[in-house]
C-alpha cells in the first residue's frame, strides 16, 4: 500500500521541478549566443590575439574544460537513467506485490473481504495521484485518501483474528507484504524529490557555452560552420532535455508507464 507517515508539508520547496524544456531551451540560447559572440569577437579582437600561439593556448585550456563538461554530462545522464530504471522496477514490483497481497487475503477467507476492498480503493487513489493530468507531486503520496486508506489496511490486517495455523501464516505474509509496500512508497517519495543541483547544471551550461565560443572564435566564417555549430548546440541541449526528463520519471514527455499498476488494479478483488 506504499504507506508512509509524517507531515511532509515542509518539503514543498523541494517539489519545484526544473522544467526540462525551459532549461534545455535556455542552454541552447546560451550556447548559440556564445557561438555568435565568438564570431563577433573574431572581427573585433586585434590580430595578435588570434595568432597560432593564442589558438594553441586556447585549444589547450578548452580541451580541459571540454573533458570536464563531457565527464559531468555523461555522469548526470547515467545517474538519471539509472534512477529512472530503478523507479520503473519499483513500480513493477509494487504492482506484483499488490496482486500477491490480494491473493493472500483471498485465501485467508471472507473475513478479509473488507481489507481487499480497501486495498483496491487505495491502489486506485494512488494511481490517480501519481499519474494525474496535473502532474505528480511527491508529497501528495504522503497525505490524502490514498495514505488514509493505506494506513487503514495495515491497521485492519493487525486486527484480524486468525483461527487456524494457516490463517496465522497468511496474516503474517500479508503484514510482511504491506510493510514492504509501505517502504516502497517512502522510497518513491524520496527518489522523486531528488533532483540535479541547479548550481551544477548552471556550471555545466557555462562550460559548454565557453567551449562553443572558443570554437567560433577561430573557425572559418561561412554558413556551413555556423549551421554545424548550431546543430551541435542543439544536440547538447537535447541531451540536457533528456537528462532532466529522466530525472522527473512521473512527469513530462518521458515518464514511467502506469500500465503495471492499472493491470494490478484490474486484478484486485477477483
Amino acid at each position: 500500500m506504499l504507506h508512509t507517515g509524517g507531515n511532509k508539508a515542509n518539503r514543498g520547496a523541494k517539489e519545484q521541478i526544473v522544467s526540462p524544456l525551459g532549461t534545455s531551451s535556455f542552454a541552447f540560447a546560451c550556447v548559440s549566443g556564445a557561438t555568435v559572440l565568438g564570431f563577433l569577437l573574431h572581427d573585433i579582437l586585434p590580430r595578435d590575439h588570434l595568432s597560432e600561439g593564442s589558438k594553441d593556448t586556447v585549444k589547450l585550456g578548452m580541451g580541459m574544460v571540454a573533458t570536464l563538461a563531457a565527464l559531468v554530462l555523461g555522469l548526470l545522464i547515467g545517474f538519471a537513467t539509472d534512477s529512472f530504471n530503478k523507479m520503473t522496477s519499483e513500480v513493477q514490483h509494487t504492482a506484483a506485490k499488490l496482486i500477491v497481497l490480494d491473493r493472500v487475503l483471498a485465501h485467508y477467507g471472507p473475513e478479509a473481504k473488507e481489507i481487499r476492498d480497501l486495498l483496491r480503493r487505495s491502489t486506485a487513489a494512488r494511481i490517480e495521484t501519481i499519474w494525474s493530468e496535473g502532474g505528480f507531486r511527491p508529497s501528495s503520496l504522503a497525505r490524502g485518501d490514498s495514505l488514509t486508506e493505506s494506513e487503514t489496511v495495515q491497521d485492519k490486517l493487525r486486527q484480524l483474528s486468525p483461527r487456524t495455523d494457516a490463517q496465522r501464516w497468511l496474516q503474517s505474509q500479508a503484514l510482511s507484504l504491506s510493510e514492504e509496500l509501505a517502504q516502497t512508497r517512502w522510497l518513491l517519495i524520496a527518489e522523486a524529490e531528488s533532483s540535479i543541483p541547479t548550481l551544477l547544471l548552471a556550471v555545466l551550461i557555462f562550460w559548454i557555452a565557453i567551449i562553443f565560443l572558443s570554437f567560433a572564435l577561430f573557425a572559418p566564417r561561412n554558413a556551413t560552420v555556423l549551421v554545424t555549430l548550431l546543430i551541435c548546440a542543439l544536440s547538447v541541449s537535447g541531451s540536457i532535455f533528456v537528462m532532466l526528463e529522466l530525472n522527473s520519471p512521473f512527469n513530462g514527455a518521458i515518464k514511467i508507464s502506469s500500465a503495471p499498476m492499472r493491470d494490478a488494479l484490474a486484478r484486485l478483488g477477483q
